[in-house]
């Protein structure tokens, strides 16, 4: 009897802890699918930006240079993820981001904008907001420390979308915009590849007005930025110094809303690099906008389209960095590599340089 009690005593104990694990495992089962159910509910936010697109290989990068690059790239994109991150707006994170590049010589905007034929950098940059539409751009602008700070007083101080020029740097004083002297943008790095450029040309021989076969060569660096704030609304920004060697005060696609930069609440918020020519002509950041308006395109979907097929054809090549209104975001470039980094609301960051 003794053992058949003791028998029993055992197999309701073991009972008893097979029910309390179970109900310990569905406990945390539980609270597992109400912090995924807390987090559903937090506001969506995120970040992206590029340093350009181009010729960059691994084997032409020293392993200080690529660590370099990385390290401003993640300084540049934790700015505007904190700024998000504390309920900043999307339009705040945009040109704040890419002030860091701007102050940066690693890149072909502002401080290490690339030089004219002339010897001179003349620098464009553009803002869009997704809430409103609105929009400001600068271009051929010399003495303005950071571009894009003077496209967004266009765009919120002025009735007008983009300033040239002198007439811009004059609005720039009249906002408070700190001018330099435009010997701060000089780096030895950009000005001896202007040189190199204008003695290739020299060279060139079957050359026509309407075609530089060293122009492909020549354009790398432009900075730019998307992203989409807790109240979602988006924005984007591109900031440059445009094409290397370049001559009779060209300007290229990043100050041209549609083209270099565009934002739409509705859909995305897009900044664009690479060969501007063919961005203008294929009105690149709009076109990734109107494909998920009008055809139902997701944002990746949208972008590959673009990058992938419509510009090549064309004959141009660049990239493009994007968010939707939904978070989602896309990297797209049809080049060798393209700097680039994002940040999701989660504070995950992924940094990129090549191509693989």
């Amino acid at each position: 009897m003794k053992q058949l009690l003791l028998f029993l005593s055992l197999v309701f104990l073991i009972s008893c802890n097979e029910q309390k694990g179970e109900n310990n495992e569905h406990t945390a089962t539980s609270s597992e699918r109400n912090q995924q159910q807390e987090t559903d509910t937090l506001p969506n936010f995120g970040i992206v930006i590029h340093g350009g697109a181009g010729t960059i290989l691994k084997e032409n990068m020293s392993d200080s240079l690529e660590l370099a690059y990385k390290q401003k790239l993640e300084e540049a994109i934790r700015t505007g993820h904190e700024i998000l991150a504390n309920g900043g707006t999307a339009l705040e994170a945009v040109q704040r981001t890419i002030n860091v590049m701007e102050d940066s010589p690693l890149f072909n905007s502002a401080k290490g904008a690339v030089f004219t034929n002339e010897g001179k950098n003349e620098l464009d940059a553009s803002i869009m907001d997704g809430a409103t539409k609105n929009a400001g751009a600068v271009a051929g602008v010399t003495n303005v420390k950071n571009p894009i700070n003077l496209a967004y007083e266009v765009m919120v101080n002025s009735e007008h979308v983009l300033l040239s020029g002198k007439g811009a740097e004059q609005f720039a004083k009249e906002q408070g915009l700190e001018i330099v002297d435009p010997s701060y943008f000089y780096t030895e790095r950009r000005f001896k590849a202007m040189e190199r450029a204008r003695d290739r040309e020299k060279e060139a021989t079957n050359q026509t007005a309407f075609y530089d076969p060293f122009i492909k060569d020549e354009k790398f660096g432009t900075v730019g930025c998307a992203a989409l704030d807790k109240n979602g609304n988006l924005a984007a920004g591109t900031s440059t110094g445009g094409m290397s060697n370049k001559k009779y005060n060209r300007i290229g696609d990043s100050p041209i809303i549609g083209a270099g930069t565009y934002a739409n609440n509705a859909t995305c918020a897009v900044s664009s690099t690479g060969w501007g020519e063919f961005f203008i002509r294929g009105v690149v950041a709009y076109d990734i906008s109107a494909l998920m308006e009008y055809k139902g395109l997701s944002l990746q979907e949208a972008a590959r389209e673009v990058i992938q097929k419509k510009l090549p054809e064309m004959g141009g090549d660049g990239g493009i960095v994007a968010i939707d209104h939904d978070g989602h975001v896309a990297m797209e470039f049809n080049t060798a590599g393209m700097y680039r980094a994002t940040m999701n609301r989660d504070g995950e960051l992924e940094i990129g340089i090549y191509s693989e």
